[in-house]
This record gives structure tokens, C-alpha cells and sequence, in this order.
């Protein structure tokens, strides 16, 4: 178990013991309290009838005074009966007229009837606690009885059933007997449930200990660390969350690994492709600054030509970049619209009319125009058609053919790009449109650093539409992808 285990384990034993001890005070004091309860209970069950047996033996009010001789038989009575009980006369308002109980310790001298009469009307069976005259502010339980002449209320007999001597003694020996017993009952319960709940925290623990280690490999660089269900035990959830986490944190990894090596890749490629324009130009720069006095006018406007398509080309290329990085970091936003893809065609295919007049190539549209509106970012389904044009007349040698063709689908328009250029190989049409990737025919060309087709597929998918290629060797190649029709 290692230290980080250790701390948590006296954590959490800490803890339980902490909590033994409060519920083991909490039990204490609700004993406590339950047990004088059911003293006081029992005493008022089995002494509540002794008033009314006093009162109906010794009549101890006459014409609503006190009777001395009836007051000195209660006195022998009680002694008989309760010798702890406190004997209290009361007139109808529940002033005391006498007692039998020490003088001087007497300190009320009125008692509250409404728990009297609750006492008579219940017929000694419930148990009520009443004022104790000794100790105001108190209360005790008690016997009550009311005292009647010729059917006349004239008093009460109320009797204290535990005197303040009774209730000391009693407080000793039940603090007493509660002090050993409880004190052997919770100690002997903290260390039974202290026992099983540090051994179950052990076996919880030991679960724990085995993840932890397993999540320490994964940290030290060990990536296929993973938590087996023996090693899961009561932890399942967790187990499966840190499994899932891994799994995603290699994905990531390897994922930041093929993207380094593809910025790799890019970096080659696009530090040839700028070199090539940019050491045209230079070259052909210098030799008009050397030779400006002996070239010929056709041969300098050769050389300026050839200067201008290297910026144009370098310009193209840069543009490129920028496009896929914004597309790439999420910075652009399609701004749909309902329009009609045939018009965008046409204005398309009237821009490239005089490239391919040219390069020689013919170029051919068919769009019928009962076509339905589509909904789409009009600008970015512009710059997709013509990435697919510039590839298409890129590859069309002269006297070839480019189409582009618009055909009405159940669920939107589909446009299609086709050449009759050298074609795709099919092992290399699963990856043509992958960022920085490029067919041999571009290598060996040195056609472009790969960016057209991923620039495409790039704008297709914030589209929610798919690019899609057909191709054979040397039978030129078809891009298509499809246009969701306007729901008005």
C-alpha cells in the first residue's frame, strides 16, 4: 500500500471511529432519557390510584379546611404505602392548604390544575407529569384525586410520587448501573463495528490500490494499461471511466501524432512548391537585370510571362493555405440560402469557357432548368465547383473534355465534375482527399501540394454533404456530391 493509500485508510478510519463515538453518545443520552421515562412511568401506573384510596379513607378536608387528624392519618399512610411519596392538600383553585411534606422546602404555593384534571379524567392511566412545590420550574409525576363533601368539589389530594430523596437515590443507582453497563455496551460495540468497518474499507481499499497502480503505469508512459474486471471489483464505474479515458487519450495521442507527421509532410511539400515559382522568378529577374541591354523585346516579354504565371502560381498556392487553415480552425461559417445551382453553373462554366478554349479542351454543361431551388452557403458551393474545375482542367490533356453535369434527385440536385484526364488508380482514390496528400500523377507533375480536394471536402462538410469520386486509369474521372433541395 503506498503512502497516498496509507493517508486515505486513516482518513477513513478516522472517521468511522469518530462516528462510533458520536452515535455511541447520541445511544447514551436516548437510554438515558428512555429509562427515566420508564421509571417514571412505572412509578405513576403502580402508585396513580393512591390519592383517591387516601381521600376516600380519610376524608381529609372538612367544611373546606384542612383536617389535622385526617392530615396525621394520611401521614401514617403514606409512610405505609410510598415513604418518598409528598402529600399535597389543594383547595378548587389549586392553592395549598397543607402537606405532608419538609416545610421549609416547599417554595410553591399554588399548583397548576389543568394536568390534575387531565390525570382524574384519564382515570390514572396516563401518564402526565405534574408541578413539583419543592422545585419550581420542574415537573414529576404524580397522584391525583379530587375531595368531595355531601357531592360538593370542595379540594384536591395531590401526591408527589417521587420525593426529592426517592429521585436522588434512584439517579445514583441507575447512574450507576447505566455507568458499567454502558460503558462495557459501547466499547465493546465501537470495537465490534470498528473491526468490520476497517476490514471492509481494507477489502475497498485493496480495489483501490489496484487501480491506482494500473493509472501509475498508464502515467509513467505504459499506454495500454487497463483495469480487468478482476481488478474492477466494487468499483466498476470507475474502472470503466479511467478504461474509456485511456482509450481516448491514446486516440488523441496517436491523432496528434499522425497530424505532426502530416504538418511534416505539408512543410516539405509546401516549402517545394513556394521554392520552384519563387526560384523562377528570381532567376528569370536576374537575367533581365543582367542581359536587359542584349535581350530582345519578345524575349523579355517571354521572360516576364514566365514571371508572372510563377507569382500567380505562388499567389494560388498561398491562397490555398490560408483557405484550408481557416477552414481547418473553424473560422468560417456557412451562411445558407435558397438559390438555384443551375445559374451559379452557368456563370462557372462561362468563366472557364476561354482556360479550356486555351488549353484545348472542350468544355460541356448540362443543366436543365426545371431544377429546384437548393438550399446551401452559395459562395462556398462556388469555391467547392471550381476547386473540382481547376483539378479536372489541371489533368485534361489537350484535346480532352470536361462536363459539368446537374441532375434532379428526390432529395436535392446532383452535381458532377467529370474529365477525361489520366485517372485515379483505386488505391489511391480512399486518401486523394486527405490534407497534404497527392496522387503520383501530382508528384510527378508537380501539380499543386495536395490542398484542391481537401479544401473541397472541407466545405461539403459544413454543408452536411459528401464529395464522392469514380475513376479508372486512363479513363478520366467523375467528382459528384449532392445539394439538399429548398423546403419552403
Amino acid at each position: 500500500m503506498n503512502s497516498t493509500s496509507n493517508r486515505l485508510y486513516i482518513k477513513i478510519a478516522t472517521t468511522l471511529l469518530l462516528l462510533l463515538i458520536v452515535l455511541g453518545i447520541g445511544f447514551a443520552i436516548i437510554s438515558a432519557y428512555t429509562s427515566r421515562r420508564y421509571f417514571q412511568e412505572t412509578n405513576q401506573r403502580l402508585y396513580g390510584n393512591v390519592a383517591e384510596y387516601l381521600v376516600r379513607e380519610t376524608k381529609p378536608l372538612k367544611g373546606g379546611e384542612p383536617d389535622s387528624t385526617a392530615i396525621h392519618d394520611i401521614m401514617h399512610s403514606m409512610m405505609i404505602i410510598n415513604p418518598s411519596a409528598e402529600v399535597y392538600i389543594l383547595n378548587t383553585e389549586g392553592v395549598i392548604k397543607d402537606h405532608v411534606a419538609p416545610y421549609k422546602k416547599v417554595k410553591l404555593e399554588k399548583v397548576d390544575l389543568a394536568p390534575v384534571k387531565d390525570f382524574i379524567a384519564s382515570e390514572c392511566k396516563s401518564y402526565i407529569l405534574g408541578d413539583d412545590p419543592r422545585h419550581p420550574g420542574e415537573k414529576k409525576v404524580f397522584s391525583a384525586a379530587p375531595i368531595k363533601e355531601n357531592d360538593k368539589l370542595t379540594g384536591y389530594a395531590y401526591i408527589i410520587l417521587a420525593s426529592e430523596e426517592q429521585a436522588a437515590v434512584a439517579s445514583n443507582v441507575f447512574g450507576s448501573n447505566m455507568l458499567r453497563m454502558g460503558v462495557f455496551q459501547f466499547a465493546l460495540t465501537l470495537i465490534g463495528a470498528l473491526l468490520i468497518g476497517l476490514l471492509a474499507f481494507w477489502f475497498l481499499m485493496r480495489n483501490i490500490r489496484a487501480i491506482s497502480d494500473i493509472m501509475r503505469r498508464f502515467k509513467e508512459g505504459d499506454y495500454q494499461a487497463r483495469i480487468d474486471e478482476k481488478s474492477k471489483g466494487d468499483l466498476p464505474e470507475i474502472a470503466d471511466t479511467y478504461n474509456s479515458m485511456a482509450d481516448t487519450i491514446v486516440d488523441n495521442i496517436e491523432q496528434i501524432k499522425s497530424v505532426d507527421r502530416l504538418r511534416q509532410e505539408l512543410i516539405a511539400n509546401v516549402s517545394h512548391d513556394l521554392r520552384t515559382p519563387l526560384a523562377i522568378m528570381q532567376g528569370y529577374i536576374e537575367t533581365l537585370m543582367m542581359k536587359k541591354d542584349s535581350l530582345s523585346e519578345a524575349d523579355q516579354n517571354k521572360y516576364l510571362g514566365i514571371v508572372l504565371n510563377s507569382s500567380e502560381q505562388l499567389s494560388r498556392l498561398v491562397s490555398q493555405l490560408f483557405e484550408y487553415s481557416k477552414l481547418e480552425a473553424n473560422q468560417i461559417q456557412p451562411q445558407k440560402e435558397p438559390f438555384f445551382v443551375a445559374e451559379l453553373a452557368q456563370d462557372i462554366y462561362a468563366k472557364y469557357q476561354i482556360l479550356a478554349q486555351d488549353k484545348g479542351i472542350k468544355l460541356e454543361l448540362d443543366a436543365p432548368k426545371d431544377l429546384p431551388l437548393v438550399f446551401a452557403d452559395v459562395g462556398l458551393v462556388e469555391r467547392a465547383i471550381q476547386n473540382l474545375m481547376d483539378n479536372a482542367l489541371k489533368f485534361t490533356p489537350e484535346g480532352g473534355s470536361v462536363a459539368i453535369d446537374l441532375v434532379a434527385q428526390d432529395t436535392g440536385v446532383e452535381v458532377k465534375i467529370s474529365d477525361t484526364g489520366p485517372g485515379i488508380p483505386e488505391s489511391e482514390q480512399s486518401y486523394i482527399f486527405e490534407r497534404y496528400r497527392q496522387t503520383d500523377n501530382t508528384k510527378a507533375n508537380g501539380k499543386g501540394a495536395g490542398l484542391g480536394l481537401a479544401i473541397v471536402k472541407k466545405i461539403l462538410e459544413l454543408q452536411n454533404a459528401t464529395i464522392q469520386v469514380t475513376s479508372r486509369p486512363n479513363e478520366g474521372a467523375t467528382f459528384w456530391f449532392m445539394l439538399p433541395a429548398y423546403q419552403a
